[in-house]
């Protein structure tokens, strides 16, 4: 019984850091849920797995083995936005000292890194009003807004059809015989959270 509340009390102090950082910061600045979920599982397995294995042996064929395992797991939808990706470096970051450090330096050194982090973490991504510049790649089918001059209407044809409130546009691949160009249109995703890139696709 001491074992399982040995266990379950660091765990909860680890999933409330968690908690903070994804649901207190993460989320009530980007609004976006569909990293949510793998933000919590994803610091709660990594706490757990370093918990547990704390006290084994590790040989190195499991260690290498453990190694690789970590090396392969990617996501093999859409690629992961670099924000996101630091988010998830955090968590994981956070899951591995809140498993590990307390037995060397104890909880008070470990809560100040935790605390730490957070701040730094809201500073930087709220504080600071970093503006969070998302992005839409947009099949256009209007070729003839693309000569010089018409740069103007052309954005405003693309806020009226796509809803955002453009930044700027970058112009790619146009291709004349089908009347198409592939257009990167550029907005502030934190004042237009409903838009975002993983639902424009890439």
């Amino acid at each position: 019984m001491d074992n399982v509340l040995n266990l379950l009390i660091p765990f909860v102090g680890n999933l409330v850091s968690c908690l903070v950082l994804v649901l207190g910061i993460y989320h009530m600045i980007s609004k976006r849920r569909d990293y949510v979920f793998s933000f919590i599982l994803v610091s709660s397995a990594v706490y757990l797995l370093c918990n547990l294995l704390m006290a084994v042996e590790i040989d190195l064929a499991f260690a290498l083995g453990l190694f690789a395992i970590f090396g392969i797991i990617r996501y093999r939808t859409d690629a992961i936005p670099i924000r996101e990706m630091t988010y998830l470096f955090i968590v994981i970051a956070l899951s591995v000292l809140n498993a590990l450090a307390p037995a060397a330096t104890g909880w008070i050194t470990v809560g100040a890194a935790n605390l730490a982090v957070w701040v730094i973490t809201f500073v930087l991504d709220r504080l600071w009003a970093i503006r969070h510049l998302a992005t839409k790649v947009v099949i256009y089918d209007r070729v003839d807004l693309l000569a010089e001059g018409r740069r103007e209407e052309l954005v405003r044809d693309l806020e009226q059809r796509t809803g955002v409130s453009i930044i700027r546009i970058e112009i790619g691949k146009v291709d004349l015989l089908r009347d198409t160009a592939v257009i990167k249109v550029h907005f502030d995703g934190d004042a237009q959270p409903g838009h975002f890139e993983s639902q424009a696709g890439r």
